[in-house]
């Protein structure tokens, strides 16, 4: 039988089990210095340290992983320097276009939206959709119809809108019309900039989810690995993962399934299984990217192979620790 334990501590009441709650989270890989000022730099931090601390705030009050990666997940989406909610990126057509998929590694239950043009927060759909329809994925006009009937409020198009999004497709369609193939990195770029969130809460139980905007100037309903369960997002018993990256890549290897079977079957290391798939398989494919991976003993890997990833962790100490460029000292859990 499962104990709870109680801790009261300046008239706060704790609930939590034998386990030490941990959450990881990233907010995109691809990021490069050339691009980044002192106050970009500032706001991606706090807005780290913020979806850290909401999200541990529900694990240290005893509520499940899910609850805390959706509290995390949820406050990258409404902050537009990230590329989820309301900093999505504009489709060629000049739409945004929103994914995401949640899991439950104790139960294998799964959800995913892709393709929705007025959810604020498509986490919270994709969770819907996993515990409330006997079905794992959504998309379009369908998932918001769903949507409605959940008693989400359904925003305004606009409400995505930014104009930093808005000028980076004007660069995009610019290149289109050159006719000039871009470079492996620029075309990369495009790629970037998911957010996820990887949890493990007080009785061992771990989640993770993804969320996106997807690809700046894509065309024809494209959709990447963030939505897609065993791609872009996986969950069991052992192991989390969530990828930020260049999707088609993420879809033809199952990275995030991947990389929890290497750890279960091959008995890799968080740090081994990263590394097999994050910067050797994906690359030799001509992709590249990033992930989070949690295993159920607490141990943590990050790996990417781009100069930067939004990225950090909060655990025991409730000290969120985040991180944005390669060399960037962090201090691991």
């Amino acid at each position: 039988m499962f104990e709870t334990v109680a801790d009261v501590r300046a008239g706060h009441l704790d609930l939590h089990g034998e386990v030490k709650p941990l959450l990881v989270i990233h907010g995109g890989a691809g990021v490069e210095r050339a691009g980044m000022t002192p106050q970009i730099e500032a706001q991606a931090r706090a807005a780290l340290e913020l979806a850290l601390r909401q999200g541990y705030a529900a694990l240290k009050a005893g509520k499940p992983a899910l609850d805390g990666v959706t509290a995390a997940i949820t406050v990258l989406e409404d902050d537009p320097l990230f590329n989820a909610g309301r900093g999505a990126v504009f489709t060629h057509d000049g739409k945004n276009e929103l994914d995401a998929s949640i899991m439950d590694g104790s139960t294998l239950a799964a959800g995913a939206v892709a393709g929705v043009h007025r959810v604020r927060n498509p986490v919270l759909l994709a969770r819907a959709v996993m515990e409330h329809s006997p079905h794992v994925m959504m998309v379009g006009a369908g998932a918001e119809r769903f949507a409605v009937e959940q008693g989400f409020k359904l925003v305004d198009p606009g409400y995505f809108r930014t104009e930093k999004r808005w000028q980076e497709l004007q660069k995009a369609r610019k290149d289109d019309a050159t006719g000039e193939k871009l470079g492996a990195r620029l075309a990369a770029l495009r790629h970037f900039g998911t957010v996820g969130a990887l949890a493990r809460d007080s009785e061992g139980r771990l989640a993770a989810a993804t969320s996106t905007g997807g690809m700046t100037d894509k065309r024809y309903g494209r959709v990447g690995d963030s939505p897609i369960v065993g791609a872009g997002t996986y969950a069991n018993v052992a192991c989390a993962a969530s990828g930020t990256g260049w999707g088609e890549f993420y879809i033809r290897v199952s990275a995030a399934r991947e990389i929890c079977l290497r750890m279960a079957m091959l008995k890799e290391s968080a740090r081994q299984a990263g590394q097999a798939v994050i910067n050797e398989e994906i690359p030799q494919l001509g992709g590249d990217g990033g992930a989070i991976i949690l295993a159920a003993n607490g141990s943590v890997a990050m790996p990417f192979n781009t100069q930067g990833m939004y990225r950090g962790w909060i655990g025991a100490d409730g000290v969120p620790h985040v991180a944005i460029y390669s060399d960037d000292p962090l201090q691991m859990p």
